[in-house]
């Protein structure tokens, strides 16, 4: 009997030397530097549950905060005033500070919400920096989709996006297309008296993709020739029949939810704001009104000159509504930042939208105000706005969002009465959701005199 309990405690003894041993190498990764502070969370699931805890649309992610500044609610009082005031320089200890290292979806992770340090890694793309999401996301995607490759195929694929998605693209063929399918959308929607703004237009998913299907089908077997994107792929011999279809969906649809999300937030915000609202209308019916041909629809030239307050109610909505929370990127090499080692092959993610809310560079930053961006030309993926990315990565669809957006309201603003059902509910986690839906109750405008 003595015998197997002294196993038995052996055996118990030598578990315990394993798992902690475990931990401790999980909670302490090898660097070949100093690695920044933080936590790795519990073995495998790291802290994933943690980044993805659900929040409120104007809060900070809690994940985030916690680890920047806060110390636990518990101890913050006692140890502040405390120790804090005895050992000053003890202080940061309880602090992760803007660099701080994690694991999120079984990637070893550092997270950066420096200004600074966030445009300097994503102006280091393919250098120190490559896109990439972490290793719980390939499950997902698979290794080979485009939507998270870095090479040759994605430069690829992005260069023919911008032909057909670039300013010339969208100027020469898509707009009209774009307006006229707008246009009928809302016509039917408007006769049912309500829509969800976000569902109406992610439904358009399925149906897109058997038009591509179809569209796909019928080219293979007429052999009809069309200058366009997926007749471009078709033609290139890296896409077989399904990668073409793929990537033509993708490329719209990739950002069609957080397109819809952001049209979505655009009509919230206006019918919340009356004066938002008659300036819209003002502008969108000078613009029939200086329309030479009453029927032609939205034009390049006047959303280019003459929708600037428009634009202006899209960069506010963009930068409040942070799609794009956080952008990710894997360190090629070891890489030395404030005196911290990101070491080769971690994960970085860079927590862009803590630029949109910082009161530093934004004036009472929770406030929806299209009056700030008054005069200013807006640079994509600038230091202080990076709602499209950054780098080599700059959203190539990000001027087709615009645009969508843009004559979205047009058709909305000149055509019909419209205001929320009710106050919608809008949580992060952390992409922006709506739970019970955002629903707009829609009218035709009665005609004026």
């Amino acid at each position: 009997m003595n015998i197997i309990w002294n196993i038995s405690i052996c055996v118990s003894a030598f578990v315990v030397v394993l798992i902690t041993r475990w931990w401790y190498r999980w909670s302490n990764p090898k660097c070949n530097g100093k690695l920044p502070p933080g936590s790795m969370g519990f073995p495998i699931i790291g802290e994933t549950l943690a980044f993805f805890k659900s929040h409120g649309f104007y809060e900070t992610s809690p994940f985030l905060e916690k680890r920047m500044s806060r110390l636990d609610a518990q101890t913050k009082l006692f140890e502040q005033y405390i120790i804090c005031k005895r050992f000053k320089s003890s202080c940061e200890r309880f602090r992760y500070g803007s660099l701080f290292k994690t694991n999120i979806f079984g990637s070893n992770t550092v997270v950066v919400t420096d200004h600074d340090v966030m445009y300097e890694i994503l102006k280091q793309e393919n250098k120190a920096f490559m896109f990439s999401l972490p290793d719980g996301f390939f499950k997902v995607f698979g290794k080979d989709k485009e939507l998270v490759d870095h090479g040759k195929t994605h430069k690829h694929v992005k260069q023919i996006t911008l032909n057909f998605l670039g300013t010339e693209g969208l100027k020469w063929k898509l707009i009209k297309d774009m307006d006229r399918a707008t246009g009928e959308d809302l016509k039917s929607k408007a006769t049912l008296g309500s829509l969800d703004i976000k569902e109406t237009v992610s439904n358009a998913r399925k149906s897109a993709m058997n038009v591509i299907r179809d569209v796909l089908l019928s080219r293979k077997e007429s052999e009809e020739k069309h200058e366009d994107i997926l007749n471009t792929m078709r033609k290139d011999v890296i896409f077989d029949d399904q990668a073409v279809v793929d990537n033509v969906f993708a490329i719209p649809v990739a950002a069609k939810d957080t397109t819809s999300t952001i049209g979505s937030m655009a009509v919230k915000y206006i019918t919340n704001n009356h004066k938002v609202f008659l300036e819209l209308k003002k502008e969108h019916d000078a613009i029939l009104q200086n329309r030479v041909d009453k029927n032609s629809g939205v034009s390049w030239e006047e959303y280019k000159n003459n929708m600037t307050f428009t634009n202006m109610v899209i960069n506010e909505t963009l930068r409040l509504a942070n799609v794009t929370p956080v952008l990710f990127r894997k360190a090629l090499k070891d890489v030395e930042i404030k005196g911290y080692t990101i070491p080769k092959g971690w994960m970085v993610v860079v927590a862009s939208s803590l630029i949109h809310y910082d009161p530093a560079i934004y004036e009472n930053p929770y406030e929806f105000n299209p009056w700030r961006w008054e005069g200013k030309e807006l640079v994509h993926g600038s230091r202080t706005f990076m709602v499209f990315g950054g780098g080599l990565r700059l959203c190539p669809g990000a001027e087709f969002a615009r645009l969508q957006i843009a004559i979205f309201i047009h058709h909305l603003v000149t055509n019909y009465e419209f205001s929320m059902e009710q106050d919608c509910e809008i949580t992060r986690t952390p992409l922006v959701s709506f739970p019970n839906g955002i629903n707009l109750n829609i009218s035709h405008a009665t005609p004026t005199s």
